[in-house]
């Protein structure tokens, strides 16, 4: 998140380019927390291994992943056409 705000600075993203990359940065900050409270309530209700239980922290992983990938395709859509405009063409 640190090196996305930066780059934001740094190639002066317009104002909606910083409200979509703070939205991705929100939004995979948020998958995670949700993701480690499923996976904690998860711990407590089912100590041992249980196979339901691990369907329920995969899926939660994997909706962190799809978050993540997402804001990575979103920030490369921002980020490439100016890392192109620093070469002269």
């Amino acid at each position: 998140a640190l090196l996305v705000v930066l780059a934001g600075w740094l190639f002066r993203v317009s104002d909606t380019e910083w409200m979509i990359l703070l939205l991705c940065i929100a939004t995979v900050i948020a998958a995670e927390l949700f993701n480690t409270a499923i996976e904690n309530l998860c711990d407590m209700v089912e100590p041992n291994y249980n196979k339901k239980i691990g369907f329920i922290k995969d899926a939660a992983a994997g909706a962190v992943l799809i978050v993540t990938i997402a804001a990575v395709i979103i920030g490369l859509i921002i980020f490439i056409p100016k890392l192109i405009c620093l070469w002269p063409c």
